[in-house]
Order: C-alpha cells, then structure tokens, then sequence
C-alpha cells in the first residue's frame, strides 16, 4: 500500500503527438503498469515526484524514511513554457518524520538510506523482489533516473560530457532536495557508471558505493580482434541502425510493439515468476520503453557502437577516494566482462567482489534471495565497522 503525491500540472510529460495514437502507451498506462509491479511489495511505501530544476522531476519511492528528513511542501504549479499534461489526483500530505531527539554518542545512529539506481530501460518497479528485503534494514529509496521510467524526459547534450553531468546534476539536486546528508549508493548497468561518477563528484555523500554489474567501466578495445566474435548480422544492422536510438524498433513496432517485448525479453516473465504468472513485467519494460526517448537519446550519445563508454570509468574510478568501500556484485552466467572489477581490486584494497550463482545481468530478479542477503551482508558489515568505531572513539 503507497501513498502517492503529485504535483499539478505535469507539463515536462509531454510526448510527441504522433506517439501515443501509434503507440499502444500513454503516461497513465505506464503508471498502471508500474501499480502492478509495486503490488509484490508489502511494506508501505510512499512515491512522489521531486522537484529540481527547470521544471524537472525525480520519481521517487521511499521506505522507512521517517529517521531522515522529508521532502518539504511541494510547489504546486510549474513554469509557464511547459505544457499541461493529464489530469492529476489531487495531492495527498506526505507523511512528515516525528521529531527526532538528537542521539547521544552511544545512542544507535540508523545507518545512512540505501539509494538505488536502476539501469538502462528500467524503473523503480524492477526492484520488486529486491525492495521488502532491503528496508528491514533501515531508509530505502529507489527512484527512476532522469530521462526514464516516470521522471522528466528533457533534452540531454549531445556531448557525452554534458550528458553525464545532467545525470548527475539531477541526482544532486534529488539529494539536496530530499535532506540526505550521506547515502549507501547501489547502482546496476547505467546506475552503476553514474553511481561511480557521483561518487567522484561528490565524495563527501557516499558512504559506500555498490556497483551491481556496472555498465561502460572498459575502455573500447584497439584491436578489433575482441569485436570479431560479435556476429556479422549484429555488426550490419548496428550500422544500419546507428542514426536511430537503441530502443526506436520498439516504438516503430506500433501496436506490435508489446508483443515484440513479449518474444524478445520473454526472459523477464521467468525471472519473476515467483511474484508474476503473466505479462505484467513485459508491460511495464514496453511503456517504460515506449514514451519519449530522453535518458535512451543520452545513452546512446554517451557510447560508440556495440555499447562501448565513450568515457569508461575504469579509467577514472580509481581517483574515488580511498575511504569510500566499494563492492561490486556479478551474476556468473553474466555476459558482463567482470575483468574491470578484478583490475580495480588490484589498485584498491577496499574493493569486495561477489559473484553469484546462477545469476545472469539481471541479477537481482534472477537470483534475489541470493541478491538480498548479499546487500544485507553488505550493509550489516557496514554497520559492525560503525559499531566498533564507536566504541573506540567512546573507550
């Protein structure tokens, strides 16, 4: 059960006019769809957009968060220059955390909130089997990155550069807004290289950084022999299909376009069938999909062909800081190369590799029981590191 806030007039959502009349999609279906993927979740919750700027907005869901500060009120009209989009629900009051004491040295501090960050195409509601488990512990917040899932979808640069920075400035900007001094930042595929650049950007914020099968850490090989094995039709229809963003077949499928996902990624559907025995998650992948291709038009300028990171992090990472800890989590049928991970290891001590079982990309809706207690394990250490720390500053 969730309590949802939204501010009136969402005029950023707009989606090109020809779209939604070929397109079987439209804003209110991507909500349905999201509903139906957040109905495996049984600890209460609450979403709502966040406001940052240029009339831009984080969707955002949230558990346990009465320990941390909230949201304040949210504006309730938008700038002029965007256009009204559909009718909204009236907004609801946000649930405001009860006045907190200040802890005494010895009181428990509750560890800082784990903040998720989904990868590319995805949203919130793919942290279904993930999101009970992981707030047992404490805050839980996961949200849809801008330019995805339920967020704002405005223009990104065109610049690789300018792209990540809007990322990253919009990540900030939900940060500050919400009142996070710190956080434990776990990010997969695209939220693992942005999570890794955040990281770098703002040190000070990330207690401790956890890269689920992170995306762009290698650099593009100089030799193509490594690009040999990538079969010749792949390699005719990247360059066929390369003035075009990743996901446009989707959206030129029109009406197909469900079905497409259905029998392309019908993965997905075995992947939750603990929670789901029929096409919700096809659904919610295809209307996440299906809307404006904002974050996907910035992706695709943030790489050369075959997926490559035009700005790898590997090359960078190593300039976090080295009290940050950073564990990095495979799936071991993952066609991930799990070599950046292991180079890193090299250069850094506090580096923590797990490779699960069974897992492939996904894992964490392959293996999430696995998945789960990894993270738990993961923030339970964290928290026997801060307990011991304690004690000795109070000895």
């Amino acid at each position: 059960m969730a309590e949802e806030l939204h501010p009136a007039e969402h005029g950023y959502r707009c989606i090109s006019s020809w779209l939604p009349s070929w397109c079987p999609t439209s804003l209110s279906q991507l909500k349905d769809a999201e509903d139906k993927m957040l109905r495996a979740v049984k600890t209460p919750f609450s979403r709502q957009d966040v406001p940052i700027s240029n009339g831009n907005y984080v969707w955002t869901i949230a558990f346990n968060t009465k320990a941390h500060p909230s949201l304040p009120p949210q504006p309730q009209s938008q700038p002029q220059s965007q256009p009204q989009s559909q009718p909204q629900s009236q907004p609801q009051p946000h649930p405001q955390p009860q006045p907190q004491s200040q802890p005494s040295s010895l009181q428990r501090r509750p560890r800082p909130p784990l903040v998720l960050l989904h990868g590319f195409g995805g949203g919130v509601g793919l942290w279904a089997q993930n999101l009970d488990s992981l707030c047992g512990s404490g805050a839980v917040y996961a949200l849809d990155l801008l330019g995805f899932g339920r967020s704002s979808r405005p223009l990104f640069s065109v610049d690789p550069q300018g792209a990540e920075e809007q990322f990253l400035g919009a990540l900030e900007e939900w940060r500050d807004r919400m009142g996070l001094e710190e956080m434990i930042l776990l990010g997969h595929n695209l939220g693992g290289y942005l999570a890794a650049a955040y990281t770098l950007t703002h040190p000070h914020r990330v207690k401790h950084l956890i890269l689920v099968e992170p995306w762009g850490f290698p650099a593009r090989p100089e030799s193509m022999d490594q690009e040999k094995s990538i079969p010749v039709w792949i390699r005719a229809m990247g360059v066929v299909m390369s003035p075009f963003n990743l996901l446009a077949t989707l959206r030129l499928a029109g009406p197909l376009g469900p079905m497409l996902v259905q029998t392309i990624r019908s993965d997905f559907k075995q992947k939750y069938s603990s929670v789901f025995d029929d096409n919700t998650v096809s659904d919610y992948i295809y209307h996440l999909n299906a809307q404006t291709p904002s974050g996907e038009a910035a992706f695709k300028n943030m790489t050369v062909p075959y997926g490559w990171a035009k700005r790898p992090m590997l090359d960078r990472i190593v300039q976090i800081q080295p009290d940050i800890p950073i564990s990095i989590i495979y799936g071991s049928r993952s066609s991930i190369d799990s070599d950046s991970g292991y180079t890193l290891q090299k250069t850094r001590l506090d580096v923590d590799i797990m490779v699960i079982r069974g897992g492939g990309h996904y894992v964490f809706a392959d293996q999430p029981d696995d998945f789960n207690q990894n993270i738990l394990h993961i923030l339970a250490r964290m928290e026997g590191d801060k307990e011991k720390r304690d004690e000795e500053w109070c000895g």
